[in-house]
């Protein structure tokens, strides 16, 4: 007698019942990221935009370049200062996230109340180096914005189409490096006051 094969295993009702939950948390927001870190949570799928633009740029110049016999002048600087824009961005969106690479060998051994703690020295040092680099960053920003005579303008690429993205590209990092700092004192407030909780709780 034949066999029948066995049924194709069920197809879930909902897809985000087979994500594990701590893929679903790495995509959230900090709750100490407080309202600054919903924002920036809200305002990164434009920058993920960025990056498929970019793509969509990259494969316009393929075929104008390959098949049309007329290659542009700008793609390949457009398609850099999309990707570069976003991946600067992407260090901001993995402090509200809390998804940035860490050593945790002394993290991990940390229990209980002493945890915010910990947490709100980190965000404090951390807020120190941005602060520092976004301190570097405005250096940068100056000599790509100002003239020795003191006029405005942009760095250009010396490049044939001699666009402004050095220059715009310093900008955004200082301007998202003063943001990073900003939410790391954010973080290191919320840290400090659930710190604080936890010692007046009852044990």
């Amino acid at each position: 007698m034949a066999r029948h094969p066995d049924p194709p295993p069920a197809i879930p009702k909902t897809i985000p019942d087979t994500i594990p939950e701590a893929v679903l948390s790495a995509t959230a927001p900090l709750p100490q990221a407080g309202r600054m870190g919903r924002v920036i949570h809200r305002v990164s799928g434009a920058f993920a935009a960025g990056i498929l633009l970019a793509a969509g740029v990259l494969v316009l110049e393929v075929v104008m370049r390959y098949f049309l016999n007329a290659p542009t002048t700008w793609a390949h600087e457009t398609s850099i200062f999309l990707s570069a824009v976003t991946f600067i961005f992407g260090g901001l969106l993995c402090v509200v996230r809390d998804a940035h690479i860490r050593v945790v060998l002394l993290y991990d051994h940390v229990r209980g109340r002493a945890r915010p703690a910990l947490d709100a020295a980190i965000s404090l040092l951390c807020a120190f180096s941005t602060g520092f680099f976004a301190w570097a960053a405005w250096r940068m920003v100056e000599k790509a914005t100002i003239r020795p005579t003191g006029a405005f303008y942009l760095e250009t690429s010396g490049s044939a189409w001699n666009s402004p993205a050095p220059a715009l590209v310093k900008i955004v990092l200082l301007i998202v490096l003063i943001v990073m700092c900003v939410q790391f004192v954010v973080l290191a407030i919320n840290y400090t006051r659930a710190a604080a909780a936890r010692r007046k709780a009852p044990r």
